[in-house]
């Protein structure tokens, strides 16, 4: 069986993380998530992360420590979404792939209408905050 590989990003402003609403159209049609995405064939998390932020809200950013991972289904595919620390070179986002950025607590995020891929690591972010 083939499992395929995403990645999460989550940036932290003190107890706050960041949290971003897709727009319409697609699966994910206006649900909250943790930015990132696929990796590319031979792509590492590290690399991955750092193509799907510029490409979803054009800031650089570095990868920090991985924090968790989850398991979720999605078009007949079985994924492994790991989430990582994401450490921003700055503020000034251009929103390419969403309508809205947000700063929330974890207890916030839980209540929003968020993807059920990253519904999946809360458990464990919230455990280890």
């Amino acid at each position: 069986m083939t499992i395929y590989h995403s990645i999460a990003g989550i940036a932290k402003k003190g107890d706050l993380i960041l949290i971003a609403k897709r727009k319409a159209g697609g699966s994910l049609s206006l649900k909250w998530e943790f930015p990132g995405g696929k990796l590319e064939p031979g792509e590492s998390p590290q690399d991955a992360m750092i193509r799907e932020w510029d490409e979803e809200l054009k800031v650089a950013v570095t990868t920090g420590k991985f924090l968790c991972s989850g398991n979720f289904h999605h078009n007949g595919k079985d994924f492994e979404l790991s989430a990582y620390e994401v450490h921003l070179q700055s503020e000034d986002f251009t929103l390419l792939e969403h309508t809205e950025i947000r700063w929330e607590t974890l207890e916030t995020i839980a209540a929003m209408d968020l993807a059920e891929s990253d519904r999946g690591l809360l458990p464990q972010l919230m455990k280890n905050a």
